[in-house]
């Protein structure tokens, strides 16, 4: 049977964020300026990792992917939230939330698994570094951070299908400032707790599992810190490893916190300020945490900036020459 064939609802409603006007102009200021550092800062990253040579490394390889995956994951919810909290109707198409849904989950669930693989690449430096550059070779760093999309897409595909397929009949008010699963189930027209069954089980498997690996990564990292002989050696390798951790934590937190609990109204209404989280902070925090953390990040940032102030002056001076 079509999909048309028995879906009423042709739009929803979101509830947003708050009914309070002079609140959302403020949330409205607050959230463009953090999306707007999020654009520059990650793009930021993406280009000076590709023009610096001394970045061409699987590291950066990784950090570049995180990157794209932060601008990508924050822009599919966060304009259509600051557009809402500008407007009164807070509508959405129903491909635009099957949409929404699709690439949230997509993209989330790439980025958990590209930190897992991020986690591997530093045990790989830290405890094996002769070897470090046949063990983690173009090859792999190709195959892993594939396998981070190809799993994103597919653990999405399943859920964003088996919602699509339920049938809505109204009411069609989504609570939240964007469609997600959890709420959008409780507006089918019909039992969906098979749908909640699976969203629990595989995002909530998805999320602990690669935990758990990341944390046993850096439990066998933490061995060899010890074994590092001089200070600034453990410093560097240290310093390295803290922002890492530092992101995983902020996202792995909020993403099992929403997506491993039982759906209830007080929850939702939980689930809604965690995904301001990881939807509006964490992809923000990330380009900060990496460049404040990391002196090569840092190095190479200060000379692309002198670079770029060279040529600005150099076409001022050519221009008023000519």
């Amino acid at each position: 049977m079509g999909l048309a064939n028995y879906t009423c609802v042709t739009e929803f409603f979101l509830l947003g964020l708050t009914d309070l006007t002079k609140l959302q102009v403020t949330l409205f200021v607050f959230f463009l300026m953090l999306y707007i550092i999020n654009l520059l800062g990650n793009f930021s990253i993406m280009v000076i990792t590709i023009m610096d040579p001394n970045l061409h490394t699987p590291m950066y390889f990784f950090l570049w992917n995180l990157s794209f995956l932060d601008i990508c994951f924050s822009s599919v919810t966060v304009p259509k939230m600051l557009i809402d909290l500008m407007t009164p109707e807070k509508t959405i198409s129903f491909t635009g939330c099957i949409s929404q849904i699709h690439f949230l989950h997509f993209l989330g669930s790439t980025e958990v698994m590209l930190l897992t693989a991020m986690s591997y690449d530093r045990y790989v430096a830290i405890g094996n570094p002769l070897r470090y550059s046949n063990i983690m070779n173009t090859r792999v760093c190709r195959y892993l951070a594939l396998s981070s999309w190809m799993t994103g897409f597919f653990h999405s595909l399943l859920q964003t299908v088996m919602t699509a397929k339920l049938p809505f009949c109204g009411p069609n008010l989504v609570k939240h400032f964007f469609c997600d699963i959890k709420p959008v189930l409780q507006l089918a027209c019909t039992d969906t707790s098979l749908n909640l069954k699976l969203l629990t089980r595989f995002a909530g498997t998805i999320a602990t599992t690669t935990l758990l690996l990341t944390l046993l990564s850096y439990i066998s990292i933490s061995k060899y810190l010890v074994k590092i002989k001089t200070a600034e050696g453990r410093k560097r390798a240290f310093s390295t490893c803290s922002a890492h951790l530092t992101v995983v934590f902020l996202l792995f937190g909020t993403v099992i916190f929403t997506y491993s609990r039982p759906s209830t109204q007080d929850s939702l209404d939980e689930d809604r300020a965690a995904a301001v989280l990881f939807t509006v902070i964490t992809p923000t925090l990330n380009p900060i945490i990496y460049t404040l953390r990391n002196k090569d990040m840092k190095k190479s940032m200060k000379k692309f900036v002198k670079n770029l102030q060279f040529r600005l002056a150099f076409k001022k001076i050519a221009s008023c020459i000519s």
